[in-house]
């Protein structure tokens, strides 16, 4: 590695240490020459597949993409930054576990989807909703009567209400 301050092309290594999601190591390197310090981050350069578009077109995974449209189901939802980039480290590692060089973009949808069902149901109502253009109500009222069906205990205590039931009876 060259040093950034004198472009010398030596370097050492001074320290390691792993960040705390143990998918990068952070390095402290030191110019031989200059003696100045600095940090590098590493990460190991998986390919992911390409993404098949409807179109036909391909290009290659966007991990903005996935994250503006999880942010964008999540709009003024209560979930914090640390699962929504737990929930993309999700997806990623799914995509990873593929031996396919290519993925339909709506196989991207429906790992979304099930990361957001389990953050939060709101949110995952939103997505689907765009994701499998809901034209009616009625569209809404079936997701919905499948999620309240499929719900498990811990999802239960996890999760805001779909439906605040004290609101609705001080409508009444």
């Amino acid at each position: 590695m060259h040093c950034p301050f004198c472009n010398f092309h030596d370097t050492k290594v001074v320290d390691s240490r792993l960040t705390v999601d143990n998918s990068r190591v952070k390095r402290r390197r030191e110019c031989i020459k200059c003696e100045n310090r600095w940090s590098t981050i590493e990460t190991a350069d998986l390919n992911l597949p390409r993404v098949i578009k409807k179109d036909n077109s391909r290009e290659d995974f966007s991990e903005k993409k996935v994250e503006r449209g999880i942010i964008r189901a999540l709009n003024k939802r209560s979930v914090d930054k640390d699962s929504i980039d737990i929930a993309i480290q999700n997806i990623k590692n799914k995509l990873k576990a593929l031996t396919d060089k290519e993925i339909i973009s709506s196989q991207i949808g429906i790992l979304v989807m099930q990361e957001l069902r389990e953050l939060d149901q709101v949110a995952y109502i939103r997505f689907a909703s765009v994701y499998h253009s809901f034209e009616d109500l009625q569209a809404f009222q079936d997701i919905i009567s499948i999620i309240e069906k499929d719900l498990t205990p811990e999802m239960i205590k996890t999760q805001l209400k779909l439906i605040d039931d004290e609101k609705i009876n001080n409508k009444k």
